[in-house]
């Protein structure tokens, strides 16, 4: 119950909506219940007819619904004749009828609204703080379990744990109203009769057993099918050139197979609870049947023969409450179980954060500093005892073998993870001490991978400025030598270059990245600059761009290039996590270190 009403939570102003509910659904169960009770004086007006003649008697002392009912029946039986009579029962029964069902549709829009409410509120909460975790939390999890948990999960508290919300407040309501109807009518009856819920309950309390731990099971079977669709869509040449298709269709079927199977196996289990407490209730109307009819039969009791079809016709509709909250009673599982999974990503802390009493930084004027800087994932060692100055105005380049830190070095840099030891120091003031978003105002970012969004060239370059004019957007893209090739597409900047750029070769999708980095226009840049996988030209006009990129800026470059290495300022030789040499190129050949053997290996592209 935590689970549920810490999900509750996500409703707040929850009284905004409760409030009018519970009016709506007061009315509702009153109408709804005198609909029933209603019956008795029907069936005294059509067939009492030796009480047309019979003194009127007005009941006195203690107060039974049926016993008004019944008087002002047979009074207008009396004075009115019995087809007049029959008249005005039948209004009173419309008129209650519509009133049911109006405040019933007020308060199913109500508890409408609060679902909606309730889901934009949980799924905010969850997409902002998936957003605001540091970098390193994405590279242990699967983006299609992230996937799952906003998408469906979220959706699957909504109809099953907000759902029961119009079940706990108005069917507890109804089987209340309907239970004092009963006692009026006959109480030796009704007391007869509550023998039901007792066995109904353990029976469907049997049947639910283990519901929630199947509904995880199917959840994380869900997110790891979304999982298996991610990377088959993006893989999918891959996929194709490696002659793969077989291998990802039965992984990816097989994993379908057993989420099938689960939710197959929980449906069975839900379905079952209705029935059983149908049956049940059926049972239990026949024997009322029958002890009911004696009573009525042989004159032994009080009951006369329009009050018990009455009481039958209320006691019909019991079920239907008790099996509504059998039925929820069975989906809350699986709502609790969606639940715990999205507050689970909720609660996820972001190690990466602003102290409160963070700077704003406004410019960069001096250095970035890094001192004994230590940093490791979990209990791996990433980077041991970085020390290194990135003077203002200066190109710093890192070379060195693949998996040596390089990457994870610049990511310090904008603070996208936090160093483990050390510090590292922002015109001498630690990163840690200064907020992200001023520090990141100051770093734009080139990736070896383009990383583009499915929407048009304009709004891609101008991600980084969104106030950016079209004339700033145009003369970005003519310094990344993006221009030309824009003005030839389809609809010039307005052309939409489809998921993940897919529409634009490699060098048009690194001219983009570069352009956006050119609209934003930092003091600093952070460059991977791989052309290796372009062609010739779209090689050269990258190459060109970058180094326009790079004039008047302090740039740390992740280099492949021999002369973007050579024109460095500073040269940086990481190995295993170590600085193992840094140093201008001719300096650094001179050492005859591993930056010479790597020269010698012709690991860099000239």
């Amino acid at each position: 119950m935590k689970t549920y009403f810490r999900l509750l939570s996500f409703a707040k102003p929850i009284e905004k909506y409760a409030i009018p509910y519970i009016i709506c659904t007061l009315i509702t169960v009153v109408f709804s219940t005198l609909n029933l009770a209603l019956l008795a004086p029907l069936m005294h007006t059509l067939f009492n007819t030796a009480e047309s003649t019979a003194p009127l008697v007005k009941p006195e002392g203690g107060f039974n619904l049926l016993d008004y009912f019944n008087y002002y029946a047979n009074y207008a039986n009396q004075y009115y004749g019995p087809y007049k009579a029959l008249q005005y029962v039948c209004i009173i029964i419309i008129i209650s009828v519509f009133m049911s069902n109006l405040f019933r549709y007020l308060s199913q829009r109500v508890m409408e609204n609060l679902r909606i409410h309730t889901l934009l509120n949980l799924r905010k909460a969850v997409y902002n703080n998936v957003m605001d975790l540091h970098l390193g939390y994405f590279s242990g999890q699967r983006k299609g379990d992230i996937i799952s948990k906003i998408a469906t999960d979220v959706q699957v508290v909504q109809f099953s744990v907000t759902g029961t919300l119009q079940v706990v407040f108005k069917e507890p309501l109804q089987l209340i109203a309907y239970v004092i109807m009963l006692f009026v009518i006959s109480a030796k009856l009704t007391l007869f009769s509550l023998l039901v819920i007792p066995v109904s309950a353990f029976f469907i309390s049997r049947i639910v057993k283990n519901l929630k731990s199947q509904a995880i099971q199917g959840q994380e079977s869900y997110a790891q099918m979304i999982t298996y669709l991610d990377e088959t869509l993006s893989g999918v040449r891959i996929i194709k050139a490696f002659n793969a298709i077989p291998f990802v269709k039965n992984r990816f079927n097989n994993e379908s197979e057993n989420y099938s199977n689960i939710m197959r196996s929980m449906v069975r289990r839900q379905q079952m609870g209705s029935p059983v407490s149908e049956l049940l209730g059926v049972i239990m109307v026949a024997v009322i049947l029958l002890y009911g009819g004696h009573l009525v039969l042989s004159g032994t009791g009080d009951l006369q023969a329009a009050d018990f079809i009455a009481y039958i016709a209320i006691f019909s509709q019991v079920m239907r409450p008790a099996k509504a909250l059998t039925d929820s009673f069975s989906n809350i599982h699986n709502g609790i179980a969606a639940g715990e999974r999205v507050l689970e990503l909720i609660d996820e802390k972001n190690v990466v954060e602003d102290k409160p009493d963070a700077k704003v930084i406004t410019g960069f004027n001096e250095s970035i500093v890094f001192e004994q800087v230590d940093f490791a994932y979990g209990e791996k060692q990433i980077l041991n005892n970085i020390n290194l100055r990135i003077p203002k105005g200066k190109t710093v380049a890192l070379v060195g073998p693949s998996g040596g830190g390089k990457s994870t070095l610049v990511d310090l840099i904008p603070r996208f993870m936090d160093v483990t030891a050390g510090g590292i120091y922002f015109d001498g003031t630690d990163l840690r001490d200064v907020t992200q978003d001023s520090l990141r105002a100051q770093i734009g970012v080139v990736n070896q991978e383009s990383i583009l969004f499915n929407d048009s060239i304009y709004n891609n370059i101008a991600f980084a400025n969104t106030t950016a004019t079209p004339e700033e957007v145009e003369h970005a893209a003519k310094i990344a030598n993006a221009h030309e090739f824009i003005l030839k597409t389809e609809n010039g900047y307005s052309t939409n270059i489809g998921d993940r750029g897919s529409k634009l070769s490699g060098g048009q999708r690194q001219r983009i990245c570069i352009a956006r980095a050119v609209l934003k226009n930092p003091p600093i840049m952070l460059l991977d600059e791989a052309t290796s996988a372009l062609d010739t030209e779209s090689e050269k006009l990258v190459q060109d761009s970058l180094y326009k990129l790079m004039e008047n800026r302090t740039t740390v470059v992740i280099a492949h290039r021999l002369s973007t290495i050579q024109s460095a300022d500073l040269i940086v030789v990481i190995e295993a996590g170590e600085i193992v040499e840094q140093g201008n190129h001719q300096e650094l050949i001179q050492n005859n270190g591993l930056y010479r053997r790597l020269i010698d290996m012709q690991q860099f592209v000239d």
